[in-house]
């Protein structure tokens, strides 16, 4: 079994659980040391993501609003949402193996180790799909994250973009989707639905962790400096930063976001005192 060839078949599978299946098969024996890493490999630049067989894709203002999550249908509109971005992440740890060659044998544990996390925390809100009568699939999506991989073509502006940005501002409108459940009367759906984003919150700081140190590594590599993420981010998201307010700092900080970096990202944060 080869490495690359291996991922890009899983990656260009469009059906979910004969993805899954075969990721699994491909990381036991990758983890077993039974997978070849080939010496030279082309890499395909995907211009279709591997969910467009089954989804439709609409711009992203376009995407039914997630509201009256008091209702099955609200709920939902809500799941499918997460789940969404969940099923892109996977292909997104993906591709972060698959893109880019050469580096230590950590990288590829890590990046497979997350999409292993992000299939779990799919299957975990599909599961509550189906229990409401819906599947992936079923409601409108956007491309965000899959234009974003398609734009980063380079480690350090992969890694700036995808996990230190997009997944980092996961960690800051979780819990704001998670205050706003917790208003609802309760019902055993809803409690189940804001147990597994309490899950999916967790892991995912290590997720942007993991994008941290490879950032730095990537950076170092590269000999420029850690602070081109803040240039990165204006060029491709202009105006993101400072935010004025809805930032998760501890779980920022947790992922590996410096004092100094919290500063230009959040307005008015100030280091605690030493």
């Amino acid at each position: 079994m080869n490495f690359y060839k291996s991922l890009e078949t899983i990656l260009t599978t469009d059906n979910p659980s004969e993805k899954f299946e075969a990721f699994h098969r491909f990381y036991a024996r990758y983890r077993a040391g039974e997978v070849k890493v080939e010496e030279r490999f082309e890499p395909v630049v995907f211009t279709t993501p591997s969910y467009a067989s089954f989804c439709k894709i609409v711009p992203p203002q376009t995407v039914p609003k997630r509201r009256k999550v008091s209702s099955d249908e609200g709920k939902i509109i809500l799941l499918h949402a997460i789940a969404h971005i969940e099923y892109s992440a996977i292909d997104l740890a993906l591709d972060h193996a698959y893109r880019f060659q050469g580096l230590p044998k950590a990288y590829y544990d890590d990046w497979l180790e997350v999409a292993e996390d992000e299939i779990r925390h799919f299957e975990m809100l599909n599961t509550l799909l189906e229990e409401l009568g819906a599947k992936y699939g079923d409601v409108a999506v956007h491309n965000s994250l899959f234009e974003a991989s398609e734009r980063t073509q380079t480690l350090v502006e992969r890694m700036a973009v995808i996990p230190r940005y997009l997944e980092a501002n996961g960690l800051d409108a979780t819990p704001q989707v998670l205050e706003r459940l917790e208003r609802l009367p309760s019902d055993p759906m809803l409690e189940r639905i804001k147990a597994a984003l309490r899950t999916i919150l967790a892991e995912e700081v290590d997720h942007v962790l993991k994008g941290d140190r490879w950032f730095h590594y990537a950076c170092d590599k590269a000999g420029v400096p850690t602070d081109i993420f803040f240039e990165i981010i204006q060029a491709y998201y202009p105006g993101s930063f400072p935010k004025q307010q809805g930032v998760n700092v501890k779980a920022r900080q947790e992922a590996g976001f410096s004092c100094a970096e919290m500063k230009k990202i959040l307005d008015g944060y100030a280091c605690p005192e030493p």
